[in-house]
């Protein structure tokens, strides 16, 4: 056989593997970003085609997204677990089956010390809106704070500006996100930027998969979260190689480095080096969950499991 015939040959089998692979459509939110690296990674490097799948990734807004998941236009979404929470109240079949960020990066952050969040008594905190998961996670802080929103302190809306609000001293402080307004804020100011954990009062994960029934029928769930775990990992392991890899997917305003550098220590954590890396930790949706019903953003009764489900992650990708 010639040579020409060979790789005519290779090619075709190649084209032909790729034509029997099945297409997998995810939605990620906003528009091309660095916080999506781990996905980007796992489709770059072959991980979602080793699985026989070929991803395509849609970006929109999640109140865009999870609509076409639940028409069966998307397979799979990335978003707060509080999406699927909230659209499964609504009716919605939908699970959260696999957690990117093992510890919400949502936070309180200030250009004055934050010693607890008795300091935030009297002060005015920007927050984007009276929804999401950074509205849930402040007022959770706030519940367990025994603090109260027009008596104790004020929360006011300032949409997505909180940076330029803390900055011009508009609020004292701000709810937004430690990998990227406590970073941005910093940079922009020049000044230390003091952040308040509130994972005590709201333990729950971040941003993650959530997939429909007719999504997570067979073995597409797992295939799925398997290339991305892979993702996760190789992330995980070199945020500098992986940023490199992801890049000419997200481009050069799609985020820096530090972002990355920032937001992996948010992917593991004692719980995943037991369970596996995108595993969700049932004790911390227990209390997360919990939260909401005490703000009467859930019915009482309502069960974490109801939301989730580890049933999908590979434990020895750790």
């Amino acid at each position: 056989m010639t040579r020409a015939a060979l790789v005519t040959l290779l090619l075709a089998a190649v084209s032909g593997a790729s034509a029997q692979n099945r297409t997998v459509t995810i939605g990620l939110g906003y528009f091309p970003n660095v916080q999506f690296t781990p996905f980007y990674v796992a489709d770059t490097l072959g991980y979602f085609r080793a699985e026989g799948l070929n991803v395509k990734f849609q970006h929109g807004f999640i109140n865009e997204l999870m609509p076409l998941l639940l028409q069966g236009k998307l397979d799979f979404v990335v978003g707060d677990p509080e999406d699927a929470i909230f659209a499964k109240t609504q009716g919605a079949d939908v699970k959260y089956v696999m957690t990117m960020y093992q510890k919400s990066p949502v936070t309180v952050f200030s250009l004055s010390p934050l010693a607890s969040a008795a300091a935030l008594k009297g002060k005015t905190i920007g927050i984007p809106g009276p929804f999401g998961s950074s509205y849930n996670a402040v007022r959770a802080l706030l519940d367990d704070a025994g603090l109260n929103d027009g008596r104790d302190l004020k929360l006011a809306t300032v949409g997505f500006t909180q940076v330029e609000a803390v900055q011009a001293g508009r609020v004292d402080a701000a709810v937004g996100y430690v990998n990227n307004d406590v970073l941005n804020l910093a940079r922009v100011s020049g000044k230390k930027v003091y952040t308040l954990d509130i994972s005590s009062a709201y333990p729950m994960v971040g941003a993650g998969l959530i997939g429909s029934a007719r999504s997570l029928a067979g073995d597409l769930p797992e295939k799925v979260v398997r290339a991305s775990q892979r993702g996760l990992k190789f992330t995980v392991a070199d945020p500098a190689r992986a940023f490199t890899v992801a890049r000419p997917v997200f481009g050069a305003q799609g985020g820096t480095l530090d972002i990355l550098k920032a937001s992996t220590p948010l992917m593991t954590s004692a719980w995943t080096q037991q369970s596996g890396l995108g595993s969700s930790n049932p004790a911390a949706w227990t209390k997360a969950v919990a939260a909401l019903v005490t703000q009467g953003s859930l019915k009482a009764g309502a069960r974490a499991t109801d939301f989730y489900t580890n049933a999908y992650i590979s434990k020895t990708l750790k």
